[in-house]
């Protein structure tokens, strides 16, 4: 329950669903509920999918390019670190990687649930080195069950919060949402700092 609760905390922060709100009811403010709800659910299950295959495959692709999971851990925390402070300064939606062309195209298609959404407003590079990161370290059968059912709460989560996206930007309003971002910021600094610290300490003990 402990591995549970720490995974899906983690994946919470750093997808940070509350802060997609204000852009989920942008995009979708011309259409119907039943339109709402069906690129709410596949937007949670492209999540999953993402979410599962960076946990699985990550430290595969990393073999393969030569790369270390504390230098990987070093540029998740430093990316995890900047994703925390844009959401503290309240420029997250900003730096989401969907700029004013991108949300008017998107605008003007009937299927936004995988692009910008689920990438990479959602799941994007922070949230996938965490995974490839914590499959390092937990990757016995037990503890890849429970991994795997946090990824499938978070996506459930997201289906919940994107469903009532509308409902909840009228009972939060624009100061609601804010507060909460920068609250879940403060909380993903200080995820992306216990990542950094903990490769430095691993590189200095291989070292000395």
């Amino acid at each position: 329950m402990e591995l549970f609760i720490y995974l899906f905390a983690a994946l919470f922060s750093v997808l940070n669903p509350i802060g997609t709100v204000p852009i989920f009811v942008g995009l979708t403010q011309h259409d119907s509920q039943k339109e709402r709800s069906r690129i709410s659910l596949w937007t949670a299950i492209n999540v999953f999918i993402i979410l599962l295959v960076s946990y699985f495959i990550g430290q595969y692709v990393l073999t393969f390019f030569g790369i270390s999971i504390d230098a990987l851990r070093i540029a998740g925390g430093i990316v995890i670190v900047n994703s925390g402070f844009s959401l503290l300064s309240g420029k997250f939606n900003k730096k989401r990687g969907i700029n004013k062309k991108i949300e008017n195209e998107a605008q003007q298609r009937n299927d936004i649930a995988l692009t910008p959404l689920a990438i990479p407003m959602l799941a994007g590079p922070g949230s996938m080195s965490l995974l490839i990161a914590f499959y390092q370290e937990h990757h016995e059968l037990n503890e890849i069950i429970i991994s795997s059912l946090a990824i499938l709460a978070i996506a459930v989560a997201i289906f919940a919060i994107l469903k009532s996206a509308h409902y909840l930007a009228r009972i939060l309003g624009a100061s609601g949402i804010v507060a909460i971002s920068r609250i879940v910021g403060f909380i993903v600094i200080s995820i992306g700092i216990q990542y950094i610290v903990s490769a430095l300490v691993n590189i200095i003990k291989g070292n000395f």
